[in-house]
């Protein structure tokens, strides 16, 4: 009688059915498996009841019995273990998300954050901190992005900083992102994660050409009053130059309009805008060539390149098409052929903004070299 009592109670061991169960769906028993967790649920209360339910969870999940995998992570829960009560709360959260109700996953979520197990606070306060930022509440947000770098984990902490600093930086705030990104940067290994150091790295930057970008416009924004005939046009040209690198251009050009007006400080804003500028011919005057005004708007405006592949487009242009006709045979030629190819070439430029300029330049030109009275141009010239 007793030696059958002792195998009955060897054969209701705990420990040793959840071991056997883990080995079984280790090894592609999932069904034989979940049937000896489910036989320690059975046994009640024993301090192997949270293991049990949640290895019957996994396995079930991966059966793709998603209700009952839930049901048995929420009895694993209800044990309160401190070790097996957060993974399967873990566990429930991603089942939530995994099929894409987030407002499910969030208790789960919480869940584990109340257990306050540090091996599963990094994840938890990550995903709190993405649904609340997914829902427009920023400080609960910022809450759990900043638990997250608390921890200190190098998984979790890094992306956590890079979200925070990034809607830092979009409410204006570039000295919080310096700080939560710095505390970012210490978490990582760079030899290990080099990509992940090289994004907060790049943010970290942002973050001080925002600052810059602050710092510039307050030196040009004193109450309405004219720059500073020092400073002035230093802030202008570095706030200029400046904005553009974070895709605001358009405010760029604004900067310099307003130095430009600035009858105290146009004088140097205009030599700073042209700095880079080639030097004027001896003979020349910048005033009279009339291309000058075109390259300074579109320096101030960021639209040099645009203007410069105009340029470049309309030489290509008018070069092919007479390069050919150069190279053909002349007897080969057709009465009135090389005038109507002349024709074409002067015609392009008529469809760019410096087009005119050009034209009142050749104009002008023709009008000084052939005196007065100078050669009719054709009505509508050169478009007609």
């Amino acid at each position: 009688m007793s030696e059958s009592v002792d195998a009955a109670s060897a054969s209701d061991d705990p420990a040793r059915l959840c071991e056997e169960a883990r080995v079984l769906a280790e090894n592609g028993g999932a069904d034989r498996a979940a049937r000896l967790f489910e036989r320690v649920l059975a046994l009640g209360d024993t301090p192997y009841r949270a293991r049990a339910a949640l290895g019957l969870a996994v396995v079930l999940d991966d059966a793709g019995d998603v209700a009952g995998a839930r049901e048995a992570d929420r009895a694993a829960i209800a044990t309160g273990d401190p070790e097996y009560g957060p993974r399967a709360a873990y566990h429930l959260a991603l089942t939530h998300e995994r099929a894409g109700e987030h407002e499910q996953a969030g208790p789960a979520w919480r869940v584990v954050v109340d257990f306050g197990n540090d091996a599963y606070l990094p994840p938890a306060h990550l995903a709190l901190a993405r649904l609340a930022d997914d829902a427009g509440d920023f400080e609960a947000a910022r809450g759990h992005w900043e638990a997250v770098v608390a921890t200190g984990d190098a998984e979790y902490g890094p992306p956590a900083a890079h979200d925070l600093a990034q809607r830092l930086l979009e409410r204006g705030e570039p000295a919080r992102a310096q700080r939560v990104l710095t505390a970012g940067l210490r978490l990582i290994d760079r030899a290990a994660a080099p990509y992940a150091y090289a994004r907060l790295a790049v943010a970290l930057g942002i973050s001080y050409l925002d600052q810059a970008i602050g710092a510039f416009g307050a030196a040009l924004d004193s109450a309405g009053e004219p720059a500073d005939p020092e400073v002035g046009p230093l802030a202008t040209e570095l706030l200029a130059r400046t904005l553009p690198l974070r895709g605001r251009g358009a405010e760029a050009g604004d900067v310099w309009r307003r130095g430009l007006a600035d009858p105290g400080v146009a004088g140097q804003v205009r030599a700073r805008l042209r700095r880079d500028f080639g030097g004027d011919d001896e003979d020349a005057d910048p005033a009279d060539l009339w291309w000058e005004p075109v390259v300074e708007q579109a320096v101030s405006d960021g639209t040099l390149p645009a203007v410069a592949g105009e340029a470049f487009g309309a030489l290509d242009h008018m070069y092919a098409l007479l390069a050919v006709r150069y190279a053909d045979d002349p007897a080969e030629r057709r009465p009135g052929e090389t005038h109507e190819l002349l024709g074409r070439a002067v015609r392009v430029p008529s469809d760019y903004a410096w087009g005119p300029l050009l034209h009142e330049s050749f104009a002008e030109r023709l009008r000084l070299a052939m005196g007065a009275p100078a050669p009719a141009l054709p009505p509508g010239w050169p478009d007609a």
